[in-house]
């Protein structure tokens, strides 16, 4: 991995999550999974124009519904609120939506997610 690759995903990985988000993986830089996240996944992937961030958090959040996990669902969501990708309407219809595709006891996780980030940004907000 270069340097180059290494600054732009660091820079996407701001963009995705957050302000100050990027600092978890610096520590871990010279390890062989961080570059490749960082470096491709981030640069590359997030990184590439031809989608935007939520389109591309959208496929993500139907993935990770589908594995009903509400705490990588709470990460995606909270950098989503920050971003502020979507309306309150938009994140009540996604649990909705997905409840057909899912099925209910992942898509529970997924609301589970979505009311976390929900709460999580809130305070954020309030201790601002």
């Amino acid at each position: 991995m270069n340097e180059q690759d290494w600054d732009k995903g660091l820079e996407i990985f701001e963009a995705v999550y957050g302000p100050g988000a990027s600092g978890m993986t610096t520590p871990f830089k010279h390890k062989r999974f961080n570059q490749e996240i960082v470096g491709n996944q981030f640069a590359n992937l997030w990184g590439d124009p031809a989608m935007s961030i939520r389109e591309k958090r959208l496929m993500v959040l139907g993935a990770t519904a589908m594995l009903g996990r509400a705490d990588l669902v709470e990460i995606q969501m909270t950098g989503a609120l920050i971003n502020g990708e979507f309306t309150d309407e938009q994140l009540d219809l996604i649990p909705h939506f997905l409840l057909f595709y899912a099925g209910a006891g992942n898509t529970t996780a997924l609301f589970r997610g979505i009311e976390a980030a929900r709460a999580k940004v809130a305070e954020m907000k309030k201790d601002a």
